[in-house]
């Protein structure tokens, strides 16, 4: 017991000592300017030589002078440039692409596709403390939203057999900081078989000038993530409403997250006894939208970092970036340094 209460004793006075120093050295350093990095880079190969000319699959050996609290690297690849770290939109070419299948019903004209920049969106409320759709609002909002028919733009399949839609330019519906909304609406008659419709494949990309291309939307729900060039987004998912008196007997599109968009109406004549319009409606997309750049942190603030090693595998000129940052709670410091490859 006396050994036990003695070891006890003295982890506790190791613990108010480490307290009692770390609190003197935050009270000393609160409000203190950090010093500039200092770092500089060079790069040579795994045998020592210097150089900035490699072929594709060389070790690339970045070598630092200095001790900067923080180093994150940026290759110069697609998804790892500097100057893009930060970016979040850019104006291209929005893109939209889907494939269709019809089944069932020879009824014309059942499938539309439509865009909307000033729909309000799908409402929600809450009922016994639970988040639920408001339909009779959602449906409202769909009926006084101003929707642009854009179905002769695609291709749509006239058969049990998958057609491609083609790629859809939407850049007429494109402006930074205005997201759209994208519809497919359901519109089967009374009298005979109605149609069947399956959209899967769908995909919408900003492709800019220098032929990159950003997933920005596709059918995944909005916690499944989008990736492009490594980095992740997110999709805004897609709702699906109908309003019963347009639709008596509740047909209504059926979401698969990821997957797909499908409708089935009335499968024989005598059962087609009423109309049915049905929507499917994609949350806002912003068609500017681009994934930012990342780094990848490769020193922290206790480490001590002489050279760092990556590999380039596609012929090209890079230029690499490492930025230095020294901080505190209260000030920070940062030095960029680049450094042009060939890889060749």
């Amino acid at each position: 017991m006396r050994n036990s209460y003695n070891i006890r004793t003295f982890y506790k006075a190791i613990g108010a000592a480490i307290l009692t120093v770390a609190t003197a050295m935050v009270s000393c350093n609160k409000g203190q300017t950090v010093p500039s990095p200092d770092m500089v880079v060079t790069t040579g190969r795994t045998n020592g030589s210097a150089t900035t000319t490699f072929a594709p699959g060389d070790t690339v050996n970045f070598r630092f002078t200095g001790n900067p609290n923080l180093i994150t690297f940026y290759s110069g690849e697609l998804g790892k440039r500097y100057q893009y770290a930060g970016r979040t939109q850019a104006n291209g070419t929005p893109q939209l692409q889907f494939s269709s299948l019809l089944a069932n019903g020879t009824q014309p004209n059942s499938l539309s596709l439509l865009v909307s920049s000033d729909f309000k969106g799908v409402v929600t409320k809450t009922v016994a403390g639970v988040l639920v759709r408001d339909t009779a609002a959602t449906n409202a909002n769909i009926a006084t939203a101003t929707w642009t028919d854009i179905t002769t733009r695609a291709t749509f399949a006239s058969g049990a057999t998958a057609v491609s839609s083609g790629i859809i330019d939407l850049s007429d519906f494109a402006r930074q900081g205005k997201p759209v909304y994208l519809a497919f609406k359901y519109n089967a008659t009374t009298g005979s078989t109605q149609n069947k419709w399956t959209i899967n494949n769908l995909a919408i990309n900003n492709v800019l000038s220098d032929s990159t291309s950003y997933l920005i939307g596709n059918l995944n729900s909005p916690a499944k993530p989008l990736t492009n060039y490594g980095a992740t987004s997110y999709s805004p998912g897609w709702a699906v409403s109908y309003d019963s008196s347009k639709n008596a007997n509740n047909y209504a599109w059926i979401y698969t997250d990821g997957t797909s968009l499908v409708i089935t109406g009335a499968t024989s004549a005598a059962g087609a006894t009423s109309a049915a319009e049905a929507w499917a409606v994609s949350g806002p997309i912003d068609l500017t939208k681009v994934t930012p750049d990342f780094g990848v942190p490769i020193k922290g603030v206790i480490a001590t970092l002489g050279s760092y090693s990556y590999i380039y595998r596609q012929p090209g000129n890079y230029n690499a970036v490492l930025v230095a940052t020294n901080a505190t709670a209260d000030d920070s410091k940062t030095l960029v340094q680049q450094v042009p490859l060939t890889i060749k």
